[in-house]
């Protein structure tokens, strides 16, 4: 470790009186740093204030550093007295004094700019930021045809910007700081002070504080850090890109961490409903909404069990099957070599393939390979008598359950458990089929996150019908939704006013 940082990678020193002690500690330390501008030069009547400006290029809007603070300081003629620079920099309100150099550096570095001012042994930090970022695009990955279509970026203050549009509350709180000892990545807490658990809240920000790593750069690695239940391949917090979601997430009592330079935002607590819940469900109507949550929750058992089902029943119990459709089975494996369970496994593997190859392939080329490989594959695949039409059959028919749920994070899950359920079947037939199930089912009910059921509310510990049965498998109208779910704090889950007409 050099002189210059702490253990702790923070900077050791305070900012100096002597402007030239300064200019020294900040040549040294931002030493081979080209993209580092800075400028010394004098003002006041008779020039006796010394100044020194330092911002990181491409990361500050110039013109406004120009036209702001430059140009102010340089026309006009200040009292002896440095502290009164601030009175005159009228054009620039977001301002503040900082006194040590590590805060210096940091803020340097964020796209702020820094004065140092002869004699003073503070500084005045300037908000300049103006980060190269793409514009407010379509979301790409949670496609909804009725309802907004934007969706986050890679910008901290614009995520949070669209999530305060949409909820012009005073009691939206936004709590923002730092995480990574290297990286300093500014993150941003979002949660409406009367709705929140205070008690969740305080988990979550201990947890925040307790990570101590070089860097994160994704709310893909946030979740790893924050997860305390590592074993187990579901996923337990929520991760979106629309802010729609987050805001309607953020007043049912729940919390939003926004991370600068990840286009999606991390909602906790999650429960496993929420995964099977998309955007636009709550602006068509309930009937709609209904089936096809039912149709997302049967094709979540297809997902993970139609294969092992197959191996099961064709490996261990084909008198369970109708005589025409045994024989339709028996003629189909007619010339394939292999056991079932390999040619389950072969096309299974096949297609997680071609899958990972569309994902990694640029633009329409990606979609074209996974539909062209996997016609070619298939059919090559029967016609060269590896495996039978049966199993392309039913592995296509996993693949499109496994599409229809709305949670692409959560769907990864079903790829893993389905391998898991296709070698118990493989051993123990239709007992090793249930086995798996019920082994899932019993995982499943023994997680919680930060004290909320992951089963929820299929776990209901208080003996009576929850409010969240309102917007499970069965979306009711909105006018009958007049309840928050158990997310938000006791006493705070009214949703809307109750009707004088039905009292």
């Amino acid at each position: 470790m050099d002189h210059f940082h702490t253990r702790t990678h923070k900077l050791k020193g305070n900012i100096s009186p002597d402007i030239q002690e300064n200019i020294k500690y900040t040549t040294q330390i931002m030493q081979d740093c080209n993209d580092l501008v800075q400028k010394q030069f004098k003002i006041g009547i008779d020039h006796e204030i010394s100044i020194y400006i330092v911002y990181m290029d491409g990361l500050v809007n110039t013109e406004m550093l120009q036209e702001s603070v430059i140009r102010p300081l340089l026309q006009d003629s200040f009292p002896q007295e440095r502290t009164a620079i601030s009175q005159y920099v009228i054009e620039s309100a977001d301002w503040q004094w900082i006194d040590t150099m590590e805060d210096a550096m940091t803020a340097v570095l964020s796209g702020n700019t820094i004065l140092f001012l002869g004699g003073e042994a503070r500084a005045i930090l300037f908000s300049s930021k103006l980060f190269p970022t793409r514009g407010v695009q379509n979301a790409d990955q949670e496609v909804a045809i009725v309802g907004p279509k934007d969706s986050f970026t890679e910008s901290l203050r614009m995520n949070t910007a669209l999530i305060r549009r949409r909820i012009r509350d005073t009691r939206l709180k936004v709590i923002q700081k730092q995480i990574g000892t290297r990286s300093k990545t500014d993150y941003a807490l979002m949660y409406i002070d009367d709705l929140v658990q205070k008690d969740i809240l305080n988990k979550i920000q201990k947890q925040l504080d307790k990570i101590c790593v070089d860097g994160i750069f994704d709310n893909g690695m946030l979740e790893q850090y924050l997860e305390k239940d590592s074993k187990t391949p579901f996923p337990l917090y929520q991760l979106t890109q629309r802010p729609d979601k987050v805001a309607s997430s953020i007043m049912e009592g729940r919390i939003a961490v926004v991370l600068d330079n990840s286009p999606m935002v991390l909602l906790l607590p999650v429960t496993l409903n929420v995964f099977f819940q998309a955007s636009d469900d709550y602006y068509n109507r309930w009937e709609i909404t209904t089936f096809v949550r039912i149709l997302r929750y049967i094709a979540a058992i297809i997902s993970i069990g139609l294969p092992g089902f197959y191996v099961a029943i064709a490996g261990f119990h084909p008198e369970v099957l109708p005589t025409p459709f045994l024989l339709a089975l028996i003629s189909a494996r007619e010339g394939v070599p292999f056991p079932v369970i390999v040619e389950v496994l072969l096309m299974e593997l096949s297609f997680e393939l071609l899958r990972e190859a569309g994902i990694r392939l640029p633009g329409q080329l990606g979609g074209t390979m996974g539909v062209v490989g996997g016609l070619i594959v298939g059919q090559a695949a029967v016609d060269a008598h590896l495996v039978s039409t049966i199993v392309v059959i039913v592995v296509a028919l996993t693949a499109i359950a496994t599409f229809s749920i709305p949670n692409e994070l959560f769907t990864s899950a079903f790829r893993l458990m389905k391998f898991f359920l296709i070698i118990l079947c493989a051993f123990w037939g239709l007992y090793g089929f249930f086995l798996g199930f019920l082994a899932i089912f019993i995982h499943l009910f023994y997680l919680e996150n930060y004290g909320v059921p992951y089963a929820y509310p299929m776990v209901e510990e208080r003996g009576r019908l929850s409010t969240a049965f309102q917007d499970f498998m069965v979306r009711y109208p909105l006018k009958r939704m007049k309840y928050r779910p158990e997310f938000t704090k006791e006493g705070a889950r009214v949703r809307q006013k109750e009707d004088e007409d039905e009292k």
